[in-house]
């Protein structure tokens, strides 16, 4: 009979633990391959950041991600979406509306217009400056600032 009453209340607790994991959100991937049709599914959430180069081992390429993996919180923070093609010969849906001509940076916010676009490497701290002047992400700072104090009173 102990036996019985300690294998239910294993299953209890593993089953508590098990739903506790599943309450938790799954922190969203940051970096994902540019393979969508088209930025849709990012209009009104995120802000794509399209990384376009003809081979991983482009040297403007690794130096990009490398920029972007060492400030991830900021991008984060911004709500943005990393999107990588590396390869030209697959011709995605992205690359042939964006039309790069080797390696080339591309800032869309989230109503899905285009920003900027940048043929070499561009730093996150200037990535996220120019985040921060869009009229949406000014919005938002305001937002957040008149929840902080609504919080603190």
């Amino acid at each position: 009979m102990k036996r019985l009453i300690s294998l239910v209340f294993a299953g209890l607790i593993a089953s508590t633990a098990i739903a506790q994991g599943a309450d938790t959100p799954m922190e969203d991937p940051l970096f994902l391959p540019a393979d969508m049709a088209d930025l849709s599914a990012f209009q009104w959430k995120k802000r794509p950041v399209l990384v376009f180069a003809n081979s991983e081992n482009d040297p403007a390429y690794v130096a990009q991600m490398e920029y972007l993996r060492d400030r991830e919180e900021e991008l984060r923070l911004r709500d943005v979406i990393v999107l990588t093609d590396t390869d030209p010969a697959a011709r995605s849906a992205l690359r042939l509306r964006m039309r790069p001509r080797g390696f080339m940076l591309v800032l869309v916010d989230k109503e899905g217009q285009i920003e900027l676009r940048k043929p070499f490497p561009w730093d996150v701290r200037e990535i996220t400056r120019s985040i921060d002047k869009m009229p949406l992400r000014q919005r938002e700072i305001r937002e957040r600032k008149a929840n902080d104090r609504a919080l603190s009173e």
